[in-house]
């Protein structure tokens, strides 16, 4: 069971089909939608404001989510919130991406279908056009996102809706092994590949 918290008689709330990992941590108004997937270590502290994630959307590893005093922190549907990003009193709408990293502060808005770049650090009420990528330190647009990388967006959370499934169907604790069972890879996963190979090299 993840880690869930209530705060001043507030307690979290996870849509039954949504994954939840058993290393994040919960706490408060926080709001978790259907078929989301919360990954290890992810934090979603809803004890100064509410905490959105909508439908479909994952939250990876070791992200923080948070939001000031009354303020809150909204995710859309669908939307892919990449490994050790920070989203803060932010709102990020339906299938947009937030790449590894990344860090968007409060009142910035991530239009649908945007992509924020890996390490990128968006500034407060910074508003990011729909279907537009931003990069940099901080964060400026560098140009509409074609086709290509829409259809890389949405196989890439589609990987995350898969993960999902897969962890309800197969993820168990168990102790390590103290040698390999047999040679060569042990997983089998068809899915997405980075953009940088789905753009052609």
């Amino acid at each position: 069971m993840p880690k869930v918290y209530s705060i001043d008689g507030v307690t979290p709330v996870v849509h039954p089909t949504a994954y939840v990992h058993e290393s994040a941590i919960l706490i408060g108004d926080v709001i978790v939608g259907p078929g989301c997937y919360i990954a290890p270590s992810a934090s979603l502290r809803g004890d100064f404001g509410q905490i959105r994630i909508g439908e479909g959307s994952n939250v990876q590893d070791n992200c923080s989510v948070h939001c000031y005093a009354g303020g809150e922190t909204v995710v859309g549907a669908d939307v892919s919130v990449g490994h050790g990003a920070v989203l803060h009193g932010c709102s990020v709408d339906d299938h947009a991406l937030v790449g590894m990293n990344a860090v968007v502060m409060d009142g910035a808005t991530i239009g649908s279908r945007a992509i924020v770049a890996a390490l990128a650090f968006v500034r407060s009420d910074f508003a990011v056009p729909e279907r537009t990528i931003v990069a940099g330190v901080p964060a400026k647009i560098m140009r509409e996102i074609t086709d290509e990388e829409t259809e890389w967006m949405s196989d890439a959370n589609a990987d995350y809706h898969s993960a999902r499934e897969r962890a309800w169907a197969s993820m168990e604790r168990v102790d390590a092994l103290h040698r390999l069972d047999r040679e060569g890879p042990r997983l089998t996963f068809t899915g997405s590949k980075p953009l940088y190979q789905a753009r052609g090299g």
